[in-house]
């Protein structure tokens, strides 16, 4: 887990863990607190609880994680008309304003409300359920975050990155350097990772 300075680009502080869970980030930020940082907002993905997890900290959820999240429930080629048409306009969150955005969501939703609404019954057991469950799950989840998807917008001032980017570039380039080094023990892979990220946090590399 890396924490790293959006203003500097240099990388504050890590942990090496079995598992992310909330309670990590929220220990993470109250570390670096502790050492002096201002935390003035945060960028992070979409775990679940996470956005809601920092109290006063104005919580910038990463715009690219959204996207893949949408991906996963209507495809990469989604083949119904509504899905097609929110790959569309989610194609533009990253590259839009608030406004827009949650204009043309509205927009989508009251085309396309009457299918969402649609439900098949089971014929052995006589109850239904919504015909179109993973489209109505991307809807929910644009729905539900974007009160922390455009937070970058509603503090401009701020200059808060609208995606984590920096940090999964990062993680990319380490991953590659860790590929030429298969053979490594664990301790070496962590003193690897140490010093890579040391360096990166002295040159300034994002």
């Amino acid at each position: 887990m890396l924490f790293k300075d959006a203003y500097s680009k240099e990388n504050l502080l890590w942990y090496y863990v079995k598992s992310e869970t909330n309670a990590l980030y929220i220990k993470g930020i109250n570390e670096l607190k502790s050492r002096g940082f201002e935390v003035v907002a945060i960028v992070c993905d979409g775990r679940k609880g996470l956005v809601r997890a920092f109290k006063g900290i104005p919580v910038q959820l990463c715009q690219f994680h959204q996207v893949a999240a949408i991906r996963r429930y209507i495809t990469k080629n989604p083949k119904m008309h509504a899905s097609i048409d929110l790959k569309t306009h989610v194609a533009i969150l990253k590259n839009t304003d608030k406004e827009s955005f949650e204009g043309g969501l509205r927009m989508w939703f009251d085309k396309w409300e009457n299918f969402l609404s649609e439900r098949t019954i089971n014929m052995e057991t006589g109850r239904s359920h919504f015909t179109h469950k993973r489209l109505r799950s991307a809807y929910r989840s644009l729905n539900t975050n974007m009160t922390w998807l455009f937070t970058w917008y509603d503090n401009y001032e701020l200059n808060i990155p609208n995606t984590t980017n920096m940090i999964d570039g990062h993680f990319s380039d380490l991953k590659n350097k860790l590929r030429n080094h298969n053979g490594l023990t664990k301790e070496r892979k962590i003193k690897f990772i140490n010093e890579f990220l040391k360096q990166k946090q002295n040159d300034k590399i994002i």
